[in-house]
């Protein structure tokens, strides 16, 4: 049974209970979830939406977006997620892949592509907007639009009204489609000559959906925090209540929102939740379980977690896009861990875990995704990460990050990877962040490493006499450096290596 069934039921079998409740504090009911979801499935298909139709989807987090995107694959439409804000250029690459024949966005976003002013406005604020009225696949017919938000100069004239979609009548569905289609698309990386994005059905997305809710009991009368779908699908089909934060919600704020609506979950990115404790240091009694997941989460930040949150389960998620999730381990497990590497917790059942010859971490599972767009299908997704297991060989163990391929240093004969050393570093006292960085040597071809860390200013002195007993001699830095942060980038606000060499540069 795909997500979508199994939310439809779900709201079936209990529709005056409370499903959502939005940043502004409205409340969505299962039952007019379940209406809503099948008005928008119903209409898309009277107005001509084919299986296997893509959706370029431009919506930010709402109730308004939840339903527009289950009732795109209610339908059997395919939800696009493209990010306009990527920029022209690689945002027409992934137009070219992806080959939507629809686009679906706020009126706002429309209005702002295409009247002069406000894209003069947006370029001075940096950002670059695509001319989403008038896209156009070459070779494919007309673009079919869909606004969200009342209508606004800019918006296509024959664009269909979310609001009128999801108010319509509809009929009751019949047999559950076909598992195996295709059920969204997420760009993740890649460069403007080759866009990368994975592609994932509709029962992979229901597979990762169960193994959240077996890790993680929910059920009616439970309170799950967060902006994060695939967080708030379980949330809603074992009957709890989303709650969603607004858009660009302050820290204080978003910890008064948990409080006032009595959360049992939430979920953070590690970086948001320091900001969150900065903000308010006690984190709400009814709390159960507090999720950390999207990056990795330093010892400093788990502590705190622990220390907010006394009588909660603190959890760190390992995830992929293209397999979610791998591996959940708590935060007394993770700081307990003393050797090398970062412990990512027992791989969930059903998740298989493999060490390829040369240190790769390869993950296979009914949650994997079909593959990346254009490619031949996945059996087994290569990660990037160098990772070992624990355990005797063929009795399973947990899994322990070493480092990711791309990051590795070269100093002399000597293979450097980060993420083998952060996790030690970052667990010394003082430390609140670390991160090693490789800053080239143009006269020798080697790299001269830099440790980067967050905390007092006096701190390079006592870690110089520290380190030595806590990772390898080849391994200790040319330089430390203390920052006031680390720069970070996109949503989920993870660490830019990039950017951070350029910081520590001579």
């Amino acid at each position: 049974m795909t997500l979508v069934q199994r939310l439809l039921d779900q709201a079936a079998a209990a529709p005056a209970e409370v499903a959502l409740v939005a940043g502004d504090g409205a409340e969505l009911t299962y039952g007019d979830l379940r209406r809503r979801v099948l008005a928008v499935r119903h209409g898309l298909l009277s107005a001509g939406l084919a299986p296997g139709d893509g959706v370029l989807f431009s919506v930010r987090p709402s109730p308004e977006s939840l339903v527009l995107a289950l009732g795109v694959v209610a339908a059997g439409g395919v939800v696009v997620f493209a990010d306009p804000g990527a920029g022209p250029e690689m945002f027409t690459a992934r137009l070219r892949l992806a080959r939507p024949r629809w686009s679906a966005a706020e009126s706002v976003l429309y209005a702002g592509s295409r009247l002069r002013p406000v894209r003069a406005y947006a370029r001075r604020r940096g950002l670059l907007l695509p001319n989403l009225a008038d896209l156009q696949v070459p070779g494919a017919d007309p673009m079919r639009h869909i606004h969200v938000g009342r209508r606004l100069p800019g918006v296509p004239g024959n664009a269909l009204s979310f609001a009128r979609l999801a108010s319509g009548d509809a009929p009751e569905p019949g047999p559950d489609e076909d598992p195996g289609a295709p059920a969204a698309v997420i760009f993740t990386s890649g460069t403007t000559a080759d866009p990368r994005a994975v592609v994932h059905t509709r029962a992979s997305l229901a597979a990762a959906l169960d193994l959240f809710r077996a890790r993680l009991p929910l059920g009616p009368g439970d309170v799950v925090h967060t902006d994060q779908l695939m967080l708030g699908l379980p949330t809603l089909i074992a009957g709890a209540r989303w709650s969603m934060p607004p858009l660009s919600c302050p820290p204080g704020r978003f910890a008064r929102l948990m409080r006032d609506r009595g959360a049992t979950h939430v979920f953070c990115v590690p970086v948001h939740l320091a900001d969150v404790l900065d903000a308010s240091p006690e984190l709400p009694p009814t709390l159960r379980h507090v999720l950390l997941g999207a990056a990795p989460a330093p010892p400093a930040i788990l502590r705190r977690a622990v220390a907010a949150a006394p009588s909660a389960e603190v959890l760190s998620v390992y995830a992929m896009t293209e397999i979610l999730p791998v591996a959940i381990a708590s935060a007394e497990e993770k700081l307990a861990h003393t050797g090398s590497g970062d412990l990512l917790g027992a791989p969930l059942p059903g998740v298989g875990a493999r060490i390829a010859d040369d240190g790769e971490l390869l993950l296979s599972g009914p949650n994997l995704c079909r593959g990346y767009l254009g490619a031949a299908p996945l059996a087994e997704l290569p990660t990037g990460d160098l990772a070992r297991l624990d355990g005797a060989p063929g009795h399973g163990g947990r899994l322990i990050l070493m480092g990711r391929k791309k990051d590795m240093l070269i100093r002399g004969k000597f293979n450097l990877y980060p993420g083998l050393y952060e996790p030690a570093i970052a667990a010394l006292p003082d430390v609140a962040e670390a991160a090693i960085v490789g800053v080239p040597d143009p006269g020798t071809g080697d790299e001269e490493v830099v440790l980067a860390v967050v905390g007092p200013a006096d701190l390079p002195a006592r870690l110089r006499r520290a380190l030595p007993g806590v990772i390898d001699h080849d391994a200790l830095p040319d330089r430390i450096v203390v920052l006031d942060g680390m720069p970070r980038s996109g949503r989920t606000r993870k660490l830019d290596r990039a950017r951070l060499r350029e910081l520590v540069s001579p």
